[in-house]
């Protein structure tokens, strides 16, 4: 991506970014047993028109497909790109909200992994743990970094505690457009990779199974599972580039959603 360099232009991405987790938050309260994921992206559908946002998921084209939703809504095996339907959420769920707006031209684009009610020890460990890794990355997103070192220190973060990360999905530059240069995958090597500038916004998202790393494509041509039916979590943020420390656009109030 090139980075943003005009003091206007950051201040455009803020605002967008900031709308996006603000849907985010609000689409967390709706949360509970019984609602049905479509009920969710309806939901979400709405908040963007009173916001005066456009989904920036909604008609996303890859290849021949389209994508139908407003938001990506995944549960439980579900990793990524989980679309809206009949399916009522149930107690003991965990539900991935992954939330892109598309404001003034600028992109803001966040997401989180939201559980119903009490929840197995293992997989709220999984949460905790992908928390953590999209905070240890952040504090790479410095100035003068490698990339590699940022995507490095996701990887070692969920082996540390014997999770696996989603290597087919990756993080990314956010600006104008959703998906800029460069990727940001969840693993890499330390001291490889560009080195970070001022003005750059990364969407880092961490995407980390309770079992192995291997995914599958369901037959709507986009929702993206765990190969062995073992949950998965998500997190992101989109992180300006400063020349001191890293500026966290999506940064939400609520401390589970942080």
């Amino acid at each position: 991506m090139i980075p943003i360099k005009s003091a206007r232009e950051i201040d455009k991405m803020r605002i967008a970014c900031r709308t996006a987790s603000d849907i985010l938050e609000r689409i967390a309260e709706l949360i509970r047993p019984g609602i049905s994921t479509r009920e969710i992206d309806q939901a979400a559908a709405d908040l963007m028109a009173d916001a005066g946002v456009r989904s920036a998921f909604l008609g996303y084209r890859l290849g021949h497909r389209v994508f139908p939703g407003n938001i990506c809504i995944s549960l439980n095996d579900e990793i990524v790109h989980g679309i809206g339907s009949q399916r009522r959420i149930q107690y003991g769920d965990i539900i991935k909200l992954d939330i892109g707006v598309v404001r003034d031209g600028w992109v803001g684009d966040t997401a989180a992994t939201i559980p119903v009610g009490t929840i197995d020890e293992r997989v709220e460990r999984l949460l905790e743990v992908t928390q953590s890794a999209l905070q240890r990355a952040i504090t790479h997103a410095m100035a003068g970094e490698r990339l590699g070192d940022l995507c490095a220190s996701i990887e070692e973060e969920a082996m540390r505690h014997h999770f696996s990360v989603v290597r087919e999905f990756v993080g990314h530059g956010v600006g104008r457009k959703l998906h800029e240069e460069p990727q940001v995958p969840n693993y890499g090597k330390r001291g490889s990779g560009p080195r970070l500038k001022p003005g750059m916004t990364l969407a880092i998202e961490p995407m980390i199974n309770l079992g192995g790393a291997g995914v599958r494509l369901l037959e709507d041509g986009w929702t993206v599972c765990t190969s062995d039916g073992l949950p998965s979590a998500h997190f992101e943020h989109t992180v300006l580039i400063t020349k001191d420390e890293p500026e966290i656009l999506t940064w939400r109030a609520k401390t589970q959603l942080r």
